[in-house]
């Protein structure tokens, strides 16, 4: 599967000066990690899962979890795994034709359900990426981590990987803040192959002292929540080689027309009005918010986000893929001649590139330029969305 590929080659081609590069689920984990993208959540209750899944991967998603946990009620999870038992039959009894499937995860509520599901998934596990761990801490965090490596073990399946849930209040709490992360850390530092990232339950945080962001504000607007998420980046995802990919937090609100803003886009994608257009379709579509948190999630360090909504994946995806300019920026500073230090001009001569300082930036660059893509240079967001809603 690869980012964009959904469209069809000639207009990638247009697009894109570098092309979004081809992954599988066993791909190295740190690609993996970065390709990960807008992670679309579904209950596992839907009826028709299988054609959701189906359905969405022809839309460009390349991730989605089925959620066992906060998305259904107490009385619901023995039909939810039922559920999952005949989709993912489905779901392998047509995946021989060309159709790629997303990377697939299950969220569980207990450890005891993950070798339960490998049992029950019988052949059709190979079909399961892994499982997203909720309420993540250093005292459960083992014995789920440990479930999984059963329940890889069971299947058969060269790796299982584990996607952990940062939401507990002892996160959210001063008093208690740095020894739970102090904790998380040494747990998925032990488990360290099998975590494929980790991800920040902002809603959770957010109930703790019942708040609630509006469309018009980013969960960085909410202090007490930029707070965490900070220390989470500061203490979990370092550049120095100890870090893990921290994804960004769930965007909650969306509206029922699913078309969106389409008609806008058609009328004048590629002109420079169409922006104007493009933001009042944003803005009226509740989208805007959503836009401003994409780019505050990668300036603090974060990347990919929770989904719940399709209609999320597109401009998630559109602002992930490096601009030509970071692009020309990232591959000055990774010149092999220029190991030594310095300073230098950059190429679009707007802005100083230190190698040393900038280094850890370039290469965090480059790795998204692999799973993304490098837009060609006149090709902004607006292009990039335009194409991918188009389909």
């Amino acid at each position: 599967m690869r980012h964009f590929g959904h469209i069809s080659p000639a207009v990638r081609r247009d697009l894109f000066h570098i092309e979004p590069a081809e992954f599988t689920a066993a791909s190295p984990a740190r690609l993996l990690a970065a390709a990960l993208g807008a992670t679309l959540y579904s209950p596992a209750t839907r009826p028709n899962l299988a054609d959701d899944i189906r359905k969405q991967a022809a839309r460009g998603v390349v991730s989605m979890v089925l959620c066992l946990e906060d998305s259904i009620s107490d009385a619901d999870v023995r039909d939810a795994e039922e559920n999952l038992v005949r989709q993912f039959a489905d779901l392998d009894g047509q995946a021989a034709g060309d159709q790629e499937l997303p990377l697939l995860f299950i969220r569980v509520r207990t450890p005891e359900q993950i070798p339960d599901l490998a049992r029950r998934l019988g052949g059709t596990v190979r079909r399961l990426a892994g499982f997203v761990l909720p309420k993540f801490t250093a005292s459960r965090g083992p014995a789920f981590l440990d479930a999984v490596a059963e329940a890889e073990a069971l299947s058969g399946l060269p790796r299982l990987y584990a996607m952990p849930v940062l939401e507990t209040p002892d996160l959210l709490h001063l008093e208690t803040r740095v020894e739970a992360l102090a904790g998380i850390s040494r747990t998925v530092n032990r488990y360290r192959e099998r975590v494929l990232a980790l991800r920040l339950g902002v809603t959770d945080f957010c109930s703790v002292y019942g708040l609630r962001r509006t469309p018009d504000m980013t969960a960085y607007d909410v202090q007490i929540v930029a707070g965490v998420i900070a220390d989470v980046v500061n203490v979990l995802s370092r550049a120095d080689g100890t870090g893990f990919t921290v994804t960004g937090p769930v965007w909650e609100y969306f509206r029922s027309q699913q078309r969106l803003f389409k008609p806008q886009l058609r009328r004048s994608p590629f002109l420079e009005e169409g922006v104007e257009e493009l933001r009042t379709a944003l803005i009226e579509h509740d989208l805007d918010g959503l836009l401003r948190e994409i780019e505050l999630d990668r300036a603090n360090g974060l990347l990919g986000k929770t989904c719940i909504h399709p209609v999320h994946v597109t401009p998630v995806h559109a602002l992930s893929v490096v601009s030509h300019e970071e692009f020309s920026d990232a591959q000055d500073i990774l010149r092999p001649e220029r190991t030594g230090g310095g300073v230098m001009r950059s190429a679009y001569t707007n802005k100083m590139n230190e190698v040393k300082p900038h280094r850890a930036w370039a290469e965090r660059t480059m790795l998204r330029a692999e799973v993304f893509g490098v837009a060609k240079e006149q090709v902004g967001f607006v292009d990039l969305l335009t194409a991918g809603l188009q389909v």
